[in-house]
C-alpha cells in the first residue's frame, strides 16, 4: 500500500540534539576528551575575558565549532555558520539547543581572533596531549620527526621586488626576471617565501610546517611552523627536542634530509640518539647507532608521520593555508594538530 504523502511547515520535537546522535557516532568520545580539555582552561577562559560589556561567544562554543571546521574540512567559517544553522550534529557537539540562534560570520571571525591572540589554542592543545600522556599513550622515549611544505595564500605575482621603484605593473609578467628571497616578497603576504621541497620541483610562495611524532601510537608530541629556508627543518627539530624537556635519553627517527654533521652532533649533546635515515656518502650516522636494533625499527615506524600530514592537508585543509602571516598560520596548524590528537585518542579508545 503506497504510503500518504504529508507535508508539514512546522512541527513540535521532543527529541533533544543528544538524543539524535547516534550512541556510536565517533564524534562522542572526541566530545568527551575536548570538555575534559575546555575544563582545565576555564580559569584561562576567565583571565582573558572582562567582566564588563556585552556577552560575547563563549569560547567552549568557538572552540568546538573550529574543531568541526576541520573534522568535517569546512572550506570557510561562513560555510561553518550556515552548517550550524540546520545540522543538529554541529549543534550537539558545538553545545547549542534546537532553538539557539546562531552567530553572524563576522562576529564569529572577531571572537575567533580575541580567543587565539590569547594563546587559547597552544594551551588547548597542551591540555588535549596531557590526556594522552596520562592514558600511557605517549611512549616518552622514541620519537620523529618530520617538515612539510605549506602553501600560502599568496600568488605569484604577488611576488615582487622589495623596493616599490623597482616594481612594474601587477607582477603577472615575470618572465626572464631572476627572483630571490633577498630581493623580492609577496605583497599580501611578506612572512611566506619562494621555496621548493626537492630539486626538480616547482617553486612556491610556503612555509614550512614541522611535526614531532611519537612513535608509540602516532601521535603529535609537538608542532611548530616556520619560514621556508634551507635550514629551517633541521633547526625547528632542535626547538622541537628542547620544548620536550626532560633529561633522559631518548631516540628521534628522521629522513635522510637531516642527515647532517652539525644536526647529529647537536641531537648527541643533548642526549638524544640520532636514528637518522644515512646518506649513500658522507652519512654522519655511524656503527654506534644503526647496529642497534633500535634504529631499524625507527627507520620504519617514522614513515608513519606522512599519514599526519596527509590528513592534515587533505582533512584538515592545510595544503593551501586559509591565513597570512607566520603567526596565523602558526596557530592553525596547531589547531589541527590538536584535531589530529583528538580523532587517534578516539580511535585508540581513551576513556
Amino acid at each position: 500500500m503506497r504510503g500518504t504523502k504529508v507535508e508539514s511547515g512546522a512541527m513540535f520535537s521532543y527529541l533533544s540534539p543528544e538524543e539524535r546522535v547516534p550512541k556510536d557516532h565517533p564524534l562522542r568520545a572526541i566530545r568527551v576528551i575536548v570538555d575534559r580539555s575546555l575544563a582545565e582552561l576555564d580559569g584561562h577562559f576567565n583571565q582573558i575575558y572582562s567582566d564588563l560589556g556585552r556577552p560575547s561567544i563563549p569560547p567552549e562554543h568557538l572552540l568546538r565549532a573550529l574543531l568541526l571546521q576541520v573534522f568535517y574540512s569546512v572550506r570557510s567559517e561562513r560555510q561553518l555558520i550556515e552548517q550550524l544553522n540546520y545540522n543538529l550534529l554541529f549543534r550537539w557537539f558545538v553545545g547549542l539547543g534546537m532553538d539557539d540562534s546562531i552567530w553572524v560570520s563576522t562576529v564569529f571571525s572577531k571572537n575567533r581572533d580575541r580567543l587565539l591572540d590569547n594563546g587559547t589554542v597552544q594551551r588547548f592543545f597542551q591540555t588535549v596531549l596531557a590526556q594522552a600522556r596520562s592514558q600511557g599513550l605517549l611512549s616518552e622515549e622514541h620519537f620523529s620527526v618530520d617538515g612539510t611544505l605549506l602553501e600560502a595564500w599568496a600568488s605569484q605575482k604577488s611576488f615582487q621586488p622589495k623596493d616599490p621603484e623597482d616594481r612594474q605593473g601587477d607582477g603577472s609578467d615575470f618572465r626572464g626576471q631572476k627572483r630571490s628571497n633577498d630581493t623580492h616578497a609577496a605583497v599580501t603576504d611578506p612572512d611566506c617565501r619562494l621555496y621548493k621541497k626537492a630539486p626538480g620541483d616547482a617553486s612556491r610562495l610556503a612555509y614550512l610546517g614541522h611535526v614531532l611524532m611519537d612513535n608509540r601510537h602516532g601521535l603529535i608530541a609537538g608542532e611548530k611552523v616556520t619560514t621556508a629556508d634551507g635550514t629551517a627543518e633541521v633547526d625547528a627539530a632542535l626547538q622541537l627536542m628542547d620544548e620536550l624537556g626532560g633529561s633522559h635519553r631518548i631516540t628521534l627517527g628522521a629522513d635522510k634530509g637531516y642527515d647532517r654533521h652539525g644536526f647529529v652532533q647537536d641531537l648527541r649533546d643533548r642526549n638524544v640518539t640520532p636514528h637518522v635515515a644515512r646518506k649513500c656518502k658522507g652519512s654522519a650516522v655511524d656503527g654506534r647507532t644503526t647496529r642497534h636494533v633500535g634504529y631499524n625499527i625507527s627507520i620504519r615506524v617514522r614513515k608513519r608521520i606522512e599519514s599526519i600530514f596527509g590528513w592534515m592537508k587533505t582533512v584538515g585543509g592545510m595544503r593551501k593555508t586559509r591565513f597570512r602571516g607566520l603567526e596565523r598560520v602558526g596557530l592553525h596548524f596547531t589547531l589541527v594538530s590538536t584535531a589530529y590528537n583528538l580523532v587517534r585518542m578516539a580511535r585508540l579508545g581513551v576513556a
